[in-house]
């Protein structure tokens, strides 16, 4: 025990070395130890965050799917937008003070570069929004807020309107005072058509009490018509998930409404514009920032209608005026499908279209499958699993189908036709022939006198194109 003492005070009175300027001090050496242990802290920090997002988000995205068919009794106001943060911002408000019942209001931006997203994002709760990471043009933005739609009525509204008092009561009113209304729009005072009226006013600031005067719910004031365009459209869900989408094959905008038109009227619905309500309109913007290439995307897109159409007023007047061609109920476009066709929407599954079922497509094809919505795949309900090579040899006509063969059919003047399930079914266009690859099918040549001995069904119209999975 001494020892220890003595060695204990031989340290204690040890001289202390001399100092070595080289050597750190002991707050040196604490904070460099800190130093290496901050960066540790910070990326298991960020670690935990990663991983704190990841779980929030995918509860959000379980909570979602969970969540996605429950619908509200209101409307979802779809406004679709590029680089007009203004005029997107006065539109908004204007829903904001001229809207009392239940909505939503959903923004589409086509990577806006002029702030928008950080606008809506300010926004906070008073709008739902999606950002994409392109320009998807005027459809491809409708169909992603459709998608994300959901209420009970839908409503397209261009980011360069304003809202007025009583706008959305009174089309309401009109859309459902009758179940065979398919869309109702109201009157402006910028559009091409008869939606266009005169105004009194000059100066938008004279606008609403104009508007106030005018937005009287009057029914002698609804007019059916031919066509009404998209700058404003009010429709039931229900016509929504019996037309589909917008079809993405006209660019940018324009003619996609019409398609739209032709597609409700072809279902037997009505288009009726209510002249008992005013909209305030400034006119195309979108379209009129693209200057010199408005006419080139014009031009564009009328060509697309009329290579898909031709006539779109014939085969309207055709289910109209035979309602023998009605084989079924025609509350949704697969009636104007062809059947013996292989289609896929999201997934990895194709499925055969055959006696109005869907069945599941086993093994691999080699024949061409048609890429649809999930929209347009829900209308068909789910058969029996076939076998692949069983499908390539009924998609060729060949083997014991029910109904009889499958095979495209042409007159001597060009005309064509498809054979399934015992009838033949005009189509309409070559633009359709390419859009269902019936032109690989087997073909043959028949006679006038030949084809009216047969039992002929609706015609096939072309399904909408898509350039993003919906």
């Amino acid at each position: 025990m001494a020892v220890t003492t003595r060695k204990a005070e031989r340290v204690r009175h040890r001289k202390p070395p001399a100092s070595n300027p080289r050597a750190s001090s002991p707050k040196k050496a604490t904070r460099r130890r800190r130093r290496a242990v901050a960066p540790n802290l910070a990326a298991g920090r960020e670690a935990r965050r990663r991983e704190g997002f990841g779980e929030g988000y995918r509860e959000g995205v379980h909570s979602g799917i969970q969540s996605y068919p429950t619908l509200f009794e209101g409307t979802s106001i779809v406004i679709p937008t590029y680089n007009q943060l203004a005029m997107l911002r006065q539109c908004i408000e204007s829903i904001l003070d001229n809207t009392d019942l239940p909505y939503e209001i959903i923004v589409v931006d086509n990577a806006s570069t002029d702030g928008t997203a950080a606008y809506l994002e300010k926004m906070g709760g008073q709008v739902r929004f999606r950002v994409l990471d392109s320009n998807r043009g005027f459809a491809g933005a409708i169909n992603v807020g459709m998608m994300m739609a959901k209420g009970r009525t839908i409503m397209l509204l261009n980011n360069d309107t304003l809202a007025t008092e009583k706008w959305l009561d009174n089309l309401l009113i009109c859309l459902n005072s009758d179940e065979g209304i398919g869309m109702v729009g109201p009157m402006t005072n910028y559009i091409s058509g008869d939606q266009k009226i005169d105004v009194p006013y000059v100066d938008v600031a004279d606008m609403p009490r104009f508007a106030r005067e005018y937005n009287q719910s009057n029914s002698s004031r609804w007019r059916r018509v031919d066509r009404l365009t998209g700058f404003c459209l009010l429709f039931r869900r229900e016509l929504f998930e019996g037309v589909g989408y917008f079809d993405e094959g006209f660019e940018i905008g324009n003619f996609e409404d019409d398609d739209y038109n032709i597609r409700v009227r072809l279902l037997g619905k009505s288009l009726v514009m209510a002249q008992d309500t005013f909209i305030h309109h400034f006119g195309s913007v979108s379209m009129k920032a693209l200057g010199d290439r408005f006419l080139e995307v014009n031009d564009r897109n009328q060509f697309y209608f009329m290579d898909k159409w031709h006539n779109p007023y014939e085969w309207i007047h055709m289910v109209r005026e035979h309602p023998e061609l009605q084989t079924g109920s025609l509350a949704h476009s697969a009636g104007f499908y062809p059947e013996n066709v292989v289609v896929q929407a999201i997934g990895a599954n194709y499925y055969w279209i055959e006696q109005g079922m869907r069945r599941l497509v086993e093994g691999e094809l080699r024949i061409p499958v048609i890429r649809l919505s999930q929209i347009d795949m829900r209308r068909w309900p789910i058969g029996e699993p076939i076998a692949a090579e069983e499908v390539e040899h009924r998609w060729n006509g060949f083997g014991n189908q029910a109904g009889g063969e499958s095979a495209v059919i042409s007159l001597p003047d060009g005309s064509a036709f498809h054979s399934e399930g015992g009838k033949v079914r005009r189509i309409i266009s070559s633009a359709v022939m390419q859009a269902w690859s019936l032109h690989l099918k087997p073909a043959k040549s028949i006679s006038q006198e030949a084809l009216n001995e047969m039992a002929q069904g609706l015609p096939i119209i072309a399904p909408p194109l898509f350039k993003q999975v919906l």
